[in-house]
């Protein structure tokens, strides 16, 4: 798992033999939170994103300062007061792919990740519902799951200007490595 997540940090993951290795440098990472002045939303085009089927691997890196949203005033606020971006540069996810009958390629299945994800500093397990769908060249994986901010040392300010729970969607389409 180790060298997966390495790879990904630097773009070097190569195939060999059988592995069924999948790879994307725009994977799409968004949030929504629902809070009571205002719904504050973002994205990021650039999650790089592996899946090792054959081994069951699965991995993310997201760089913060890459969050995209519709002001520029909450894109500041975001990185200087809540996630502190300089310090904590990017978010990870290592993980495996839970399933108790073996899966079957080429197709669709939903499945479930359990792994480490780190945001902030502060790595915690987490288990979340996904689909990954295997045709050919191509692989999809799609994924959402809500986060306490509190889980990851990431402060609210008294206000509450944004929601506890923050909801967090991850969309990738990948090709064979």
């Amino acid at each position: 798992m180790k060298n997966l997540i390495a790879a990904l940090l630097t773009l070097t993951i190569v195939s060999t033999g059988m592995a069924q290795k999948f790879t994307t440098k725009t994977g799409h990472v968004s949030f929504f939170s629902d809070a009571a002045l205002e719904d504050i939303s973002a994205v990021n085009k650039q999650a790089l994103s592996a899946v090792d089927v054959s081994k069951g691997e699965v991995a993310f890196v997201v760089q913060i300062r890459g969050f995209e949203f519709e002001k520029a005033l909450m894109q500041e606020h975001f990185n200087e007061n809540y996630m502190h971006s300089d310090k904590f540069p990017r978010a990870t996810f290592n993980g495996s792919i839970q399933k108790a009958a073996p899966l079957t390629w080429p197709g669709s299945h939903q499945i479930e990740l359990l792994g480490k994800l780190e945001i902030h500093g502060v790595s915690k397990e987490i288990r979340v519902p996904a689909t990954l769908a295997v045709k050919g060249e191509e692989a999809q994986l799609n994924l959402k799951f809500s986060i306490k901010l509190a889980d990851f040392g990431i402060k609210n300010d008294k206000v509450k200007n944004i929601s506890e729970t923050i909801e967090i969607t991850v969309k990738t389409s990948m090709k064979k490595a």
